[in-house]
């Protein structure tokens, strides 16, 4: 490791992997924010997926401020963040073939809905399973991956394919196989993941895409606002009473 602190190189590396994604992903992403805008305009649902940290990615463009409000969480139990016990099952279960149908079939996801699916690898059964059979089902989805594990790596999915294989539309993150952005001779092992601070960003780009694309369209987005702002629950109020029957997260 170079010259500056650890925290100084890991925003270094934080950066320089947001640039990258800037750069490189510009062209997928507004295709991202395009079949967002056009699922939304046609009546369609938005869900969003991620398993374990993946999860992060996809419960934070959930029902929060500034963010769309047609954004719904596609859940699976003991697999959507580490608040499982242990949280190794949570890991386990990202690799049982077959959960990802019982899943489908049991959620409100339907032809003309699109579905972002986050995982980091994109080797193990779930995520893999999941694209494949929410595309059988007539949804569009669209894949944040790490593109670099296809090749450093082997699929745990019996087709031997990655979730990159099985998606409309894929995005980038540029995450090393590992996801640690630092190393020291004092520690024995790579640190300091930046996965979470990507995969954020490139979520929150299509968001903004999406919005932006809507306007350009003369629809209104359904954006939520505060509600630690004046009028934010009013017109909160507003927006899910208008969408009321695409936004899942209240029943």
């Amino acid at each position: 490791m170079s010259d500056g602190t650890p925290a100084d190189l890991f925003f270094d590396a934080a950066i320089s992997l947001l640039q990258r994604v800037r750069a490189e992903e510009a062209e997928a992403i507004t295709a991202a924010g395009t079949l967002l805008a056009d699922t939304v305009a046609a009546g369609g649902r938005l869900f969003a997926f991620g398993a374990g940290h993946s999860s992060l990615a996809a419960q934070d463009v959930v029902y929060r401020a500034g963010g769309l409000a047609l954004m719904n969480l596609l859940t699976v139990p003991g697999v959507v963040g580490v608040d499982v016990t242990p949280a190794t099952l949570g890991s386990a279960l990202e690799r049982v073939d077959g959960l990802a149908g019982a899943v489908l079939d049991t959620s409100p996801l339907r032809a003309g809905d699109a579905l972002v699916i986050i995982s980091l690898s994109g080797r193990n059964a779930l995520p893999v399973e999941m694209a494949q059979g929410a595309r059988a089902l007539g949804v569009k989805v669209i894949g944040v991956t790490s593109v670099a594990y296809a090749t450093q790596t082997t699929s745990r999915h019996s087709s031997g394919t990655f979730l990159k294989d099985h998606c409309d539309i894929v995005l980038d993150s540029k995450i090393a196989v590992g996801d640690a952005e630092l190393t020291l001779d004092t520690i024995p092992a790579p640190f300091a993941p930046a996965s979470t601070v990507v995969t954020s960003a490139l979520m929150q780009a299509v968001m903004a895409t999406t919005a932006a694309t809507l306007a350009d369209r003369g629809i209104e987005p359904p954006l939520l606002r505060s509600g630690n702002v004046d009028g934010g629950h009013d017109w909160n109020g507003r927006i899910m009473t208008e969408y009321g029957d695409r936004i899942f997260y209240r029943h």
